[in-house]
């Protein structure tokens, strides 16, 4: 059997939130190559606009926004079959817990978990409807790897992301919606690399050293590099192609062996 990659995802609507940067947007343009129509989200416009992406800005840690862009999805389009909630990070000092204000777990807790919820909340009903549709969450190994010193909210909400996800895909499986996680560990992305410059710069060592330094404090990437975003696209295009079709309620991690454990 041949596998036309061009035209498997003809005919399909596709929502990437943060999809204007990283691996978002590599997300985004891997849908797009593959024929789906993509509709883009984040606060600010691509710095390079992409003409087959329709793009949408929305703040999604706000309820409003993520009912601006539900609205516009469905009055414009009329359905969404691929909702791949990408959008996350975190902002917080480093210092552990002590180093936290309520601001800053509510702030990180808005974005990387209760947004996807907000939007699959929005979203769902019409998939259910019509017995089709796919949700890919975006987490992160950091679910089950805490960093506590700079990330503890992210690692907190991605821990719980991973679980709804889970429990969202019991429910909906039966309906017809595949839900799913996807769980990289370090990318590659244009911020990554400025803050690998940023540690060589203040440690005054070279940008090869700084980043085996991140690598060592993940403990460290048996593969010997984080990974790019095209490669965490990939395997999100196959997760949401005709050839994963029973591929449900799993997480799949890409992170080049950085957990260590089963």
């Amino acid at each position: 059997m041949n596998r036309q990659f061009e035209t498997e995802l003809q005919g399909k609507i596709a929502l990437v939130t943060g999809g204007t940067k990283g691996a978002g947007q590599a997300i985004a343009k891997r849908l797009a190559d593959a024929g789906a129509t993509v509709i883009i989200t984040a606060r600010n416009a691509p710095d390079s606009p992409d003409e087959r992406m329709h793009f949408i800005a929305a703040d999604l840690s706000q309820p409003a926004g993520t009912q601006k862009v539900a609205d516009e999805i469905l009055t414009r389009f009329g359905r969404l079959d691929i909702l791949i909630n990408n959008l996350g990070g975190s902002e917080t000092p480093g210092g552990g817990f002590a180093a936290l204000t309520n601001a800053d777990w509510e702030q990180t807790l808005q974005t990387n978990l209760l947004a996807p919820v907000r939007l699959d909340s929005a979203l769902l009903p019409q998939m259910v409807a019509r017995g089709e549709g796919i949700i890919i969450h975006i987490a992160s190994i950091q679910a089950r790897l805490p960093l506590f010193d700079s990330t503890l909210p992210y690692a907190a909400a991605k821990a719980g992301l991973v679980n709804y996800s889970k429990s969202l895909s019991n429910e909906v499986a039966p309906k017809g919606v595949r839900v799913l996680t996807v769980s990289p560990g370090w990318i590659m992305t244009d911020a990554s690399e400025r803050m690998v410059d940023r540690i060589a710069k203040s440690a005054g060592s070279s940008v090869e050293q700084a980043r085996q330094s991140i690598m060592d404090g993940l403990g460290g990437i048996p593969m010997g590099r984080p990974a790019q975003p095209q490669e965490v696209a990939e395997l999100v295009g196959y997760l949401v192609s005709p050839w994963a079709a029973y591929l449900t309620g799993a997480e799949f991690t890409i992170d080049g062996g950085t957990v260590p454990t089963i």
